[in-house]
């Protein structure tokens, strides 16, 4: 049985990482997949919490992990899905419409990711690139590529 150190240092790490880890995820996958894969990824971390916690980036870690159970269920034929227009951004006051939806589904997930981190939730790109483990200029450079894509694609859906 491990002991309560180990278990309070564990569930300091879910406080601390645990939320953001599933605003990631559900951004790049969708609620659904997002919050079974941020789960499951959190289940596999306190079976190996011992191995985790000495880590130097636990939470990018387990990014992956999640990101490998989320990419198993879209491969089993699951969609990505983002809530309709009257559940999007329901705690936050913001709502994402129907266009807006689509097009941020047509983007790669990279480019969908670094436009909901940074825009919807307000992280920098240094801290979506902590978490994801990828450089902060990459994470600038998936942001103006998915910006670009959007303006693109929503000025074409609302010319007649």
């Amino acid at each position: 049985m491990q002991s309560r150190v180990t278990d309070q240092g564990f569930e300091e790490f879910v406080r601390a990482d645990g939320e953001r880890l599933r605003r990631v995820m559900s951004s790049q996958y969708g609620v659904d997949i997002g919050c079974e894969s941020t789960d499951s990824a959190l289940a596999w971390a306190w079976e190996h919490w011992a191995r985790l916690r000495g880590m130097s980036n636990p939470a990018g870690y387990l990014y992956r992990v999640a990101q490998t159970q989320a990419r198993r269920t879209i491969a089993r034929g699951r969609p990505v899905t983002f809530p309709p227009e009257s559940n999007a951004g329901a705690d936050s006051g913001s709502s994402i419409d129907g266009d807006l939806a689509v097009a941020l589904l047509s983007l790669p997930d990279q480019q969908r990711l670094a436009v909901l981190m940074v825009h919807v939730y307000g992280w920098t790109p240094i801290e979506v690139g902590r978490i994801t483990g990828t450089p902060a200029v990459t994470v600038r450079s998936h942001l103006r590529r998915g910006l670009r894509h959007l303006r693109t694609s929503l000025s074409k859906g609302n010319t007649p």
